[in-house]
């Protein structure tokens, strides 16, 4: 359990949990600016990291390796 990015790393699953959200993705890409390409594990739709975080961390902010 970590409230940090500095642990994602390239074809690892993670799950993030956010404002009652919950996401299980696939990090397929670390970009310089520290975004990532994502791939939810469930859906297989490809998002960004920092889309999933523009609204700020809430309270029950957190994200698990799987």
């Amino acid at each position: 359990m970590a409230k940090s990015f500095n642990n994602l790393r390239v074809g690892k699953k993670f799950r993030l949990t956010n404002f009652g959200e919950e996401y299980e993705f696939v990090i397929e890409e670390i970009m310089a600016d520290g975004d990532c390409q994502l791939k939810d594990i469930n859906t297989l739709e490809k998002y960004r990291l920092f889309d999933l975080i523009s609204f700020g961390k809430g309270g029950d902010f957190e994200i698990e390796s799987l």
